[in-house]
């Protein structure tokens, strides 16, 4: 259930793109609008083009949150995969004991 929560904020969030609550650098007072793959965060043009993520892996941010998106809807297909199979096997225990 966390799990679903997490990926429906991040598609939330991916949709508002433009809205007013968009997060705005700390240091720049702009838009994140790229993710740093080496630091694992969102970073604002200005910081891109910075010493400290000049040489790093960006992406924009909308497509980092949906591989991140992709990946975490994988996870919950495994899960509900082994919550079915372990909800079989209990019950097929609770047979054996009656």
């Amino acid at each position: 259930a966390k799990i679903i929560e997490i990926a429906t904020r991040l598609s939330l969030r991916a949709a508002r793109g433009g809205a007013a609550g968009e997060k705005l650098c700390e240091k720049h007072r702009e838009a994140l609008k790229l993710f740093c793959e080496e630091d694992q965060a969102p970073i604002c043009l200005v910081c891109r083009e910075s010493q400290a993520h000049r040489a790093h892996a960006v992406v924009p941010i909308e497509e980092a949150a949906e591989e991140d998106k992709e990946k975490l809807q994988a996870h919950v297909q495994i899960l509900k995969d082994r919550r079915e199979k372990l909800q079989g096997l209990k019950t097929a225990e609770e047979g054996k004991s009656l």
